[in-house]
């Protein structure tokens, strides 16, 4: 089969004619891969900054959203038939250990991420097991169907926090940023703040809902945002970025006892002021990892059905597989948003 392998310890990938197609397992699913996404995790890999060289293994196939139809399954699986179209979750366990087993399996102490631990998505074949895939709803198009793992972060993300009628700060509106606005959004803030350097990126949070959005280069906006709720600060702090900078803005921003749920990856060990920001302040913090599983799936679907997200500015640009360095270099540069790769149809 076709796929890209990250070939060696520095930049870019390497597309391989001839790779090797999974072998399935008993209980494995065998999909012929459609459509998949590149998102800022990929992108990581591909630059191999300091988190990718601690964690991607040289050789591995990359990727890890995308959508396809299942073209054979293991003697054990007998869930879902040859045929039929899917996504599936990227974290995989042995449903073993005790988060695993009291409904967080997308922490499991033996997790492994397709894509990041385990060979990927982006090839014309991939292998999940049976209890991670997903049956894509009818109404859900390809292209969505493609992006449904980033897009339940973002879910994740704002679900944990509870924004219904509360204020929210978005920091960083990124592709996930982005979908994390209209999430907000449709899941009832009150009012949505967003800061992000791109003045496009900027413009695009307004239009999917933000009630303003600031150019973090200026620390100005944090007092603006604090007078505009109550002289206090926002309810709810959603970082998205894996900046330093946004991170202590968006802790400045928040208020005291204010919920901050933060998915951003920061490139390296980062210093901040726990003291301040958050002992005294008495805030919640939560670490947001991947999506429940399937808590999020459920709630994402229902979302998708319910026609209250707005994606199609969000999912930008689409390419073949073949080029692959065309659609990295376009999310990279910031041309494109949600970049989606065609593999098969």
């Amino acid at each position: 089969m076709r796929a890209l392998i990250k070939h060696h310890a520095g930049t870019e990938l390497k597309f391989v004619p001839d790779h090797s197609v999974p072998s399935v397992g008993p209980r494995d699913v065998l999909i012929k891969v459609s459509k998949v996404g590149i998102c800022g995790t990929d992108r990581h890999i591909w630059e191999w900054d300091d988190w990718a060289a601690g964690r991607i293994p040289v050789g591995i196939v990359t990727g890890h959203e995308f959508v396809g139809t299942i073209a054979a399954v293991g003697a054990a699986a007998t869930k879902y038939p040859v045929g039929l179209r899917v996504s599936a979750e990227g974290h995989t366990t042995a449903w073993k250990d005790y988060n695993s087993r009291t409904g967080n399996a997308h922490i499991a102490a033996d997790t492994k991420i397709i894509g990041i631990d385990r060979d990927g998505c982006f090839a014309d074949y991939v292998c999940v097991p049976e209890e991670n895939v997903w049956p894509v709803h009818a109404k859900i198009p390809d292209k969505v169907a493609a992006v449904l793992d980033p897009l339940g972060n973002a879910v994740h993300t704002v679900m944990a926090a509870g924004v219904s009628a509360k204020s929210v700060l978005i920091t960083g509106t990124g592709i996930i940023g982005l979908m994390a606005v209209t999430v907000a959004k449709a899941a009832g803030a009150s009012r949505i703040f967003a800061t992000d350097v791109s003045p496009a990126r900027r413009a695009l949070a307004k239009k999917l809902g933000a009630v303003e959005a600031f150019d973090p280069r200026d620390n100005a906006w944090i007092g603006e945002v604090r007078k505009t709720c109550r002289g206090e600060g926002v309810d709810v702090l959603l970082e998205m970025s894996g900046a330093a900078p946004a991170l202590n803005q968006g802790f400045e921003a928040l208020r005291n006892g204010g919920t901050a749920a933060l998915l951003g990856i920061f490139k390296r060990p980062e210093a901040f002021d726990w003291n301040r920001q958050v002992i005294f302040k008495g805030c919640t913090v939560l670490g947001i990892n991947g999506r429940k599983m399937f808590e999020t799936w459920y709630q994402m679907e229902e979302l998708l059905l319910s026609g209250r997200l707005e994606l199609s500015d969000i999912i930008t640009h689409e390419f073949p597989i073949e080029q692959f360095k065309k659609a990295h270099e376009t999310m990279i540069s910031g041309e494109g948003i949600k970049v989606v790769m065609s593999v098969n149809g």
